[in-house]
């Protein structure tokens, strides 16, 4: 029988202690009515858009979704674009945020003709700014006009949505998405806010 009062030495506690309390500051839970947090990306077009120099000027809806051009992520991209193109206000911009790389976003964003911006975040810093959860990445084959390309991501993010104010406050999270029924729900919300 192991004697465990005897098995592990100070410096193995220490590593473990340390490991557990780097973890848990990993760990980011953004509530509704807090700040949310800053974050710099990639953009479709493949400038940086820095959140520093636009908050307080719109409202935003920020939404992670898992891949370009898959069905669910399409129907979901689909229904913002629809929704937008609807919508009476000029103070609402969407940003859809997944782990593709800039060139997916592109094709994604010209295949469906989007009308929103697609932020890159392959190597997943957005989406823990926000405590967003990611698992490994991958790659998909896609026809787009005559030629299969191949889409590569860096991470997978699980599909969440927010709403950040302009006084820069998480106004809405959902981490449970209907991608069917996301865009309206979002445009309800901000149709109450001023």
């Amino acid at each position: 029988m192991l004697n465990f009062k005897h098995t592990f030495s100070p410096l193995l506690i220490l590593i473990l202690v340390t490991s557990f309390t780097h973890a848990k500051e990993d760990l980011v839970e953004l509530k509704v009515g807090g700040p949310a947090p800053h974050f710099v990306g990639t953009d479709d077009e493949n400038h940086e858009w820095d959140s520093e120099k636009r908050a307080g000027k719109k409202i935003y809806v920020v939404y992670f979704y898992p891949a370009d051009m898959t069905p669910g992520c399409t129907v979901q991209a689909c229904s913002y674009r629809d929704a937008l193109a609807d919508l009476k206000r000029t103070d609402v911009e969407v940003i859809g945020v997944s782990g593709d790389a800039v060139e997916n976003h592109q094709h994604f964003k010209n295949e469906y003709d989007l009308n929103f911006t697609l932020l890159a975040d392959p190597d997943g810093k957005i989406a823990k700014a926000f405590g967003v959860k990611t698992s490994d990445g991958g790659s998909i084959q896609r026809q787009i006009g005559d030629q299969t390309i191949t889409l590569e991501r860096g991470v997978t993010a699980k599909r969440w949505t927010f709403v950040i104010d302009k006084q820069w406050q998480i106004a809405h999270k959902e981490t449970q998405v209907n991608v069917l029924k996301d865009s309206e729900t979002v445009l309800k919300l901000i149709g109450k806010m001023e």
